[in-house]
Formats: C-alpha cells, structure tokens, sequence
C-alpha cells in the first residue's frame, strides 16, 4: 500500500518567490556587478571610471531590485517568515558565517588597509565630482555602498511590511535620512567649501562634535558653521530628552539614526538571531553604560584640559580620542557592529556599544511616556514577538502577564507588533509609570 502524498500549493511552499525568472535574473546581474567591482581592485578600469561605475555599481544595484522586486506578488501582505530558521544564511550556518567574515574584512580593509581599495574608489568619482567637486575617497566609497545598501534593503522592507503602515513610515524615514543627511547634504557643504557635517548625528554617538576643538573651528568659522556648532548643542542637550520624553528612543534610534537605518534593513534577516538569554541582557547592560562613561569621562577631561591649557593631560588628550575612536568608532561599531549581523542579529553595536542608545534608554526607561501596552487576554504564546525583537527583550513574558513593556533596550521598531497575529502589541504614549518595569 502506497503511503498518502500531499501536494502543496507552490504559493504555499513560498517557492513562487524563489523560482521566480525575473529574481533569478536578478540575483545574477547582482553577481554580475560584485564580480566586476572585485576585478576594479586591480586596476582595470583606473582609466574608465564611469564604465567602471556603470558595469559594478549600477548593474548590481538593478540586478539587486529585479531580485527583490518579485516578491510584491509572490504572497499576500503580511509578514511571513516560513523556512527562516532553515536558511543557510539566516541561521548561523555556512552562507552566514562566510557572509560574516567578507562584511568584517571589509570594515578591516576599510580601516586599516586602506590603499587596497584605491583602484575601487574610482568607481564613485562620476559621483563623487558632481556632489563635492572632488575626487572620491576611501569614506565616500563607505558612504555611497552604505546608503544603496540601506535604499535597496529599504525598498524589501516596504515590500515585506507593506500591510503595516507604522513600518511603510518608519522605513521611509530612514531611506529620507540616510540618503540627504548622511550623503547628500554632507557631499554639498563639501561643495560649497563648508565643513563637513552630518546633521541626525550629535554626541555622543558622534562623539567628537562635543570636542573642544570640533567646537571652536565651528564657532569660528562661517554662519553656516556655527549653526552647526549651535545645533550640536542643542541637539545634545535640549532636543534629545524632549523628543525621548514623548516618543522614547523610538524617535532616532528607528526613524532617524544611520546605524539604526542599516540594522533595520540590511540587518533585517538576521534580526530573529539576537540572544534572548539573561546573561547576555547582563551583559548588555555593562557594556553599553561602560561606554557611556568612557565618552562621558573623556570628554569630560578634554574640556577641563582644554581650559587649563594643557595642564591636566597634556598631550595624552589626544591618545585619549584615539584610543576611542580604534576601540569603539572603528573596531566596535564597525567591524563588530555591522560584521557580525548574520552571527548575532542586527542590533549588536545598538545594543551593546552605543552611548547615544544608552542615554536614550535611561531617559525611557524612567522619564518616557513611550511604551508598548499588552492585551495578556488575547496572547497564545506563540512567541513571534520574542523570536523577531532585534533588541532580545523576551517581550512574550511581558505579553502574558498583561505588562506595559518599558525597556530601556527597546528601540520601538514595531516589528513585535507587527508579527503579532492577534493584535496584542500596540505602540503608545502615556503617563509615566515604572511599576511595570
């Protein structure tokens, strides 16, 4: 006797999607304008830049599209994550470790072996000259590769969240912010012979823009200067507990940060692989708070050698920022913040290294009328909450007991909300209460 088959419905399988001509094209042009941007590092295209950028930059990026694209009509609106854990590169298996180690190589390079990607920057100089009137360099390659991987990303992000319009917004917001404030308008001060700035970055996560000298080359310099001067502060001290107070860290850390941005696109994924464990909340919490009294401190004795001329630490000042800027800016935030996405899920350095974070988490953890309120009668446990917090709040134990979940890890992506199939989670603003903390 024949055991019984059951056929399912390829729409079912999800292999609509994958099989599709059009991604298979597109994954193939993709590959098609990596392989050409690896064979520029050795030089073949030093004469031909704007081929070069045509045949890399812009075949990857279509290719790229025409990969992510198809899924519009592949399922309905919702989102649907069968086979996730089953994925060779979204479960820690062998595509994601190899994933992992050429994005951390890459950050290395970037740092610490810059003259290996000399022949790739030209790549960007059809870019670069019409946005700065200058050749392009090893940071406008980081900058460019950056954003079209936040715009790409960004566009799967409002195919995949199309039926929740709190995610349309957010992920159009970080798209905005990323391309005009960390690009666009950068590239044009540039232009105009102004200093470089980058307007949704302020301290500390920025944390020279509060230095001593960051500041009196502002503050000495043009009109436009020193309103970046005069938005550093303000952005520093007054804005940021305002805008934390009525709408939690949700407000930069989801809708405006670049770090943020690129977690919540690029690192979308991964964002089911973060530890959920009690150890690493411990973790957690020392780590980034040993950051933020690090920036504190050593901003702090700059100022006060700064005003004692030299008194205090003399030259050891400046070894105090490059100390700072190797172990975290560099090694932290980069080579271990965005390298080891498809290891550990796509918020490491949000969570465990981001001074800016920390002081916004304390800010709504105790002062914030943000919250997500639960509906413990309507949760069956199901866990998808917990399973896709990029942040690794266990925020079904929250749901179960019918508790305001008020963290000061919780960026308020929504995504808990939005993966909910009974409508438990909702995203609000109250009155302060840390009963339920």
């Amino acid at each position: 006797m024949k055991a019984m088959q059951i056929q399912i419905p390829a729409e079912l399988r999800g292999h609509s999607y994958t099989e599709s001509p059009i991604r298979k094209i597109g994954l193939a042009l993709f590959g098609v304008g990596v392989l050409v941007f690896m064979i520029g590092a050795t030089g073949a295209f030093a004469s031909i830049p704007l081929l070069y950028s045509m045949l890399s930059l812009g075949v990857g990026t279509i290719g790229a599209l025409l990969a992510i694209l198809p899924g519009i009509g592949a399922r309905k609106p919702g989102i649907n994550h069968d086979g996730i854990m089953f994925s060779p590169w979204k479960n820690r298996r062998s595509v994601a470790w190899l994933l992992g180690i050429l994005i951390t190589a890459f950050y290395v390079t970037l740092y610490w072996f810059p003259s290996t990607l000399d022949h790739m920057v030209v790549a960007f100089d059809p870019l670069s000259w019409p946005l700065r009137g200058k050749a392009a360099d090893r940071w406008f390659l980081y900058g460019t590769l950056y954003t079209l991987a936040v715009l790409i990303m960004g566009v799967r992000m409002l195919i995949k969240y199309r039926h929740s319009r709190y995610q349309t917004i957010r992920t159009i917001s970080v798209m905005f912010f990323q391309l005009v404030f960390s690009l666009l308008i950068p590239g044009l001060l540039q232009l105009f012979n102004e200093p470089e700035f980058y307007f949704h970055y302020f301290w500390p996560l920025k944390y020279d823009y509060l230095f001593p000298s960051k500041l009196s080359s502002l503050f000495d310099g043009t009109h436009l200067a020193v309103f970046m001067g005069f938005w550093t502060l303000v952005m520093a001290f007054l804005a940021t507990p305002v805008l934390t107070y009525f709408y939690g860290k949700r407000w930069y850390c989801s809708w405006v940060c670049g770090c943020g941005a690129l977690a919540e696109t690029l690192g979308d994924p991964w964002r089911q692989l973060s530890d959920k464990s009690l150890t690493a909340w411990r973790i957690e919490r020392w780590m980034i708070h040993s950051v933020l009294v690090f920036a504190v401190v050593m901003t702090g004795l700059l100022w006060l050698n700064s005003a004692m001329e030299g008194a205090v630490l003399g030259g050891l000042s400046r070894g105090f920022s490059r100390t700072y800027g190797f172990a975290i800016g560099a090694m932290f935030s980069g080579v271990v913040g965005v390298g080891f996405y498809p290891l550990m899920g796509s918020r490491v350095w949000c969570r465990f290294g981001c001074p800016q974070a920390a002081i916004l988490g304390i800010i709504q953890r105790y002062f914030s009328r943000f919250r997500i309120t639960t509906n413990g009668e309507q949760c069956i446990s199901c866990g998808n909450c917990s399973t896709y917090c990029e942040m690794g709040i266990d925020v079904r134990a929250y749901a179960q007991r019918g508790a305001d979940i008020v963290r000061a890890s919780c960026v308020g992506c929504g995504v808990c909300s939005s993966v909910c199939p009974r409508g438990v989670l909702n995203l609000e603003n109250g009155p302060v209460d840390t009963r339920n903390i």
